[in-house]
């Protein structure tokens, strides 16, 4: 067996290892990818939700408005958060079943824009207003309120109808869908309808000018859209839950391709089998190449270095010295034997590199001559 054929296996074993590898960093890279592209399922009007239900894509648009949008999950979180120049948004009003929470937020500063409020809520928020059923589904505002004229025509679906007593000024638009008055020194805009606002209604009509208008009318936002009553817990989620189910099965699939391309490609591939050299070199080509290597990089100090090693390692021996011997010694023994000066033994054993081609042929003849006195001797 030859080192050529022991090579080979192990250069086929690290090749397949590096497809391995880019498999497995393909696969990352793909289910990081699945991950950040796959639908953020959440509860109605959530502002991070990307399904049809969710606000995500209104609050991205009023953030790059230039709108600063503050998502309040608790009553305190809203106290905290507004200011009287703020307007606070609240939805799904159906959570709000504390009268004291609904009071709290009743006197919090600043504007409100109340999204289908319940009854509970419009009772605590808007007194005095009372609904009747719509079944209007695209409307012209047919009012001068400025938001709504700009918007034009809406696709809310069916909605709640909003009507208020003649002693309060009232603005009302698309058939009472759309109300807006002041109360204490705030203003207070009502809207009978969710779904103009969400993800899938968004892009129907005017629907996304008027959420914007409506929800844009201050420059800080607060988001209430509870998702469960204050007080109560939210069942728990582990972190499997929050993994997207099309994320485990894409890496599923990938990781089963990585395991059956590991076992095809790590069967034995059998007894090493010996193979002769393709090739026989002489030594001389191996010192002619060797030659010119060091012509080219003009390395004359290397090999006078060469020379004068391989000179010294065949000296040795048959000047009866040993490896170690100093230079003195090997100058003193060599001259005596082969008749030569010692001067000149010295100057070409362990002299200084030569400083030109010629001298480094000069040098090897010397070497020569030096080697064959000694041996004739």
């Amino acid at each position: 067996m030859t080192a050529t054929s022991a090579a080979r296996p192990q250069s086929r074993r690290s090749s397949w290892a590096w497809v391995a590898l880019a498999l497995v960093v393909l696969a990352i890279i793909a289910g990081i990818g699945t991950y950040l592209t796959a639908p953020r399922p959440g509860d109605t009007m959530d502002p991070s939700a990307t399904d049809p239900d969710g606000a995500r894509a209104l609050a991205t648009l009023l953030r790059d408005g230039g709108v600063e949008v503050v998502v309040a999950d608790t009553i305190g979180d809203v106290e905290r958060a507004t200011r009287p120049d703020t307007l606070i948004l609240v939805a799904q009003s159906q959570y709000l079943t504390d009268d004291g929470l609904l009071d709290r937020l009743a006197k919090a500063p600043g504007d409100l824009l109340l999204v289908e409020p319940t009854v509970r809520a419009r009772e605590a928020l808007m007194p005095g207003v009372r609904i009747s059923p719509s079944s209007s589904f695209d409307s012209d505002p047919n009012c001068s309120l400025r938001e709504a004229t700009r918007a034009g025509a809406v696709r809310f679906g069916p909605s709640d109808s909003y009507v208020v007593g003649k002693d309060r000024t009232v603005t009302s638009c698309y058939d009472g869908v759309l109300i807006r008055y002041r109360d204490g020194g705030r203003t207070v805009t009502a809207v009978g309808n969710t779904d103009f606002m969400t993800n899938g209604g968004l892009a129907q009509a005017g629907n996304a000018a008027l959420a914007m208008n409506l929800a844009g009318d201050r420059p800080r936002l607060i988001w209430y859209a509870p998702h469960h009553a204050e007080g109560e817990t939210s069942s728990g989620t582990s972190l499997s839950d929050m993994i997207p189910d099309n994320v485990i099965w894409a890496a599923g699939q990938l990781w089963l391709v990585v395991l059956l391309v590991a076992l095809w490609k790590g069967r034995r591939p059998g007894p090493l089998v010996s193979e002769q050299l393709p090739v026989v070199v002489r030594a001389s080509e191996t010192v002619e190449g060797r030659g010119r290597l060091y012509r080219s990089r003009r390395a004359r100090d290397r090999a006078a270095v060469a020379l004068r090693t391989a000179t010294l390692q065949r000296l040795l021996p048959r000047l009866g010295l040993g490896p170690q011997a100093p230079p003195q010694a090997v100058i003193a023994t060599a001259a005596q034997r082969g008749g030569a000066d010692a001067g000149f033994v010295s100057y070409h054993l362990f002299g200084p590199p030569p400083a030109t081609d010629n001298d480094l042929l000069q040098l090897a003849r010397a070497l020569d001559d030096i080697e064959r006195q000694v041996a004739h001797s």
